[in-house]
Parts: C-alpha cells; sequence; structure tokens
C-alpha cells in the first residue's frame, strides 16, 4: 500500500530519474517518446494494494512498447524519451486535470493506493514524474527549434489483444488527434501490408482529454506526429520487436515522404 507523503517527496535520490534519454546525438529529424515505457513504482508508494499479478500487467505499463520504441529509434537514428514510472503512479500521457491521470480504478482493477488521494500526495507525483518527463522533451524541442531543425514526433504505444473479454482484431492502431498529415498516409503503407488489419484512431481514438503528449510537444508546436498502438502480443518477444520496427521504421519514413 501506498502512504502520505507529508514531506511533498516521491522518488529517493539513488531511485531512477523519471525519464530516461537514449540517442542524445541523433540528428535526424524524428523525436521518439515512449508514455508507458516502465512498471516501475517509487518505493514511498509500495505497491498500491495491487499484486505482482497487477503489476506486470497492461494496466501497469504497455508490454513491448520500450523495446520497440528502442529498436525504432535506432531505425530512425531518433532521440527517445523512456518514461521510467508506471502509469498507475500518474499518466504521463493525460493532462493533469483527466479522471484517469491517477487511476483508482483501470482495466477492472481498482487501485487501493490511488484512493482518496489528498491533493499535495496527487500534486507530489506530478511533480516528480510528470513535469520532469514532459519538460525534457520540451526543452529538447526547444533546442530543435532555436537550431531550425525539423521535428517528427511518434509516441509509441501498446495495447491488449482481449479487453473486457472482448478480442480486438486489430494488429495495429495508428493515433492522431486534429493534424492527419502523417497518420493518414501512414495508415495506407501499413494497410499495404499483408496480412495486417489496421485502426484508424482505433482501439483507441487521440483526444485532448485521453492524450497528452502528442497535443502538446507536436500539435501546438505545428510539428508532424503519429501515435502508435502495436497488439501486445506481437511484440511480447524479441523477434516480433525487430519485425515491427523496422516495418514501422520504413512505412514512417515513406509516409513522411509521401
Amino acid at each position: 500500500m501506498s502512504t502520505p507523503l507529508s514531506t511533498g517527496l516521491l522518488l529517493a535520490p539513488d531511485e531512477p530519474a523519471p525519464v530516461s534519454i537514449e540517442n542524445r546525438g541523433a540528428r535526424s529529424e524524428y523525436v521518439i517518446v515512449c508514455d508507458h515505457a516502465s512498471n516501475r513504482l517509487p518505493r514511498a508508494l509500495g505497491d498500491l494494494g495491487l499484486s505482482e499479478d497487477d503489476l506486470v500487467a497492461h494496466i501497469a505499463w504497455d508490454i513491448g512498447a520500450a523495446a520497440v520504441a528502442r529498436l525504432l529509434a535506432a531505425e530512425l537514428d531518433a532521440t527517445l524519451f523512456l518514461q521510467q514510472y508506471s502509469r498507475l503512479v500518474i499518466d504521463c500521457n493525460r493532462p493533469l486535470h483527466a479522471p484517469d491521470a491517477i487511476p483508482e480504478k483501470t482495466g477492472g482493477v481498482a487501485v487501493p493506493g490511488n484512493m482518496g488521494l489528498a491533493p499535495a500526495d496527487a500534486q507530489a507525483r506530478a511533480q516528480a514524474i510528470f513535469h520532469p518527463y514532459h519538460q525534457e522533451i520540451r526543452h529538447a524541442l526547444d533546442l530543435r527549434e532555436a537550431e531550425h531543425r525539423p521535428t517528427v514526433l511518434v509516441a509509441m504505444h501498446s495495447f491488449t489483444p482481449v479487453l473486457y473479454g472482448v478480442a480486438r482484431p486489430f494488429h495495429a492502431g495508428v493515433l492522431y488527434h486534429k493534424d492527419s498529415r502523417l497518420g493518414r498516409p501512414l495508415i495506407e503503407l501499413l494497410r499495404a501490408e499483408p496480412g495486417l488489419l489496421v485502426g484508424d484512431n482505433e482501439p483507441y481514438a487521440a483526444s485532448d482529454v485521453s492524450d497528452y503528449s502528442i497535443i502538446e510537444h507536436a500539435e501546438r508546436r505545428g510539428n508532424p506526429y503519429v501515435e502508435l498502438e502495436v497488439r501486445q502480443d506481437l511484440i511480447a518477444a524479441a523477434p516480433g520487436q525487430r519485425e515491427w520496427a523496422a516495418r514501422l521504421a520504413r512505412c514512417i519514413v515513406a509516409a513522411k515522404n509521401s
């Protein structure tokens, strides 16, 4: 279970930073973010009242997404930002005012350590994890703008094969909000791949309530972007991760140049 953070501090000095930045020296136009890369919990929060099975399941992180993001960053020579704490602590792809930014229930599972959270404790999570993660991305994009370097943002996620007992037929989904200039051609290219069923804003639809990264770091800056969802059973192991990273890299570049 979690305990109140009376000091306002969440992460101990020896715990990992909220963001890992990889391939800092990349020179391509691509920047990749992985908002749900880890299922790590700060020690101060204990296990949030959840079981070990819960903490390795989709409710805690996007299974396979970080591995694909790393491979994709290598393929595209892109800088990669990985969020290093579980979305159960605070969801870095939600606006802070969203009802599920700190979920009391998710995927049908109650999260006792998030119930009745004091405003000061919610603020401590935002200060320790949400703000530093996005500040690092914001700072990097500001530098790119100052150097007149173009940016294409790719947000990497994954989704469960089954949700609430209903099988999801899509192999992948391409999400976008108001700006579809990269998303639409990418959907067509992925749908041209043999045997793939690709969702257009499916199995999730992007919105300014359910998504933060693509809106904050791309749409508001006028940068082209895409949010990618790949079904977790396809990228749970290394062969599938390599296959999807290579496919996504090839199709993203083709879509951007179309």
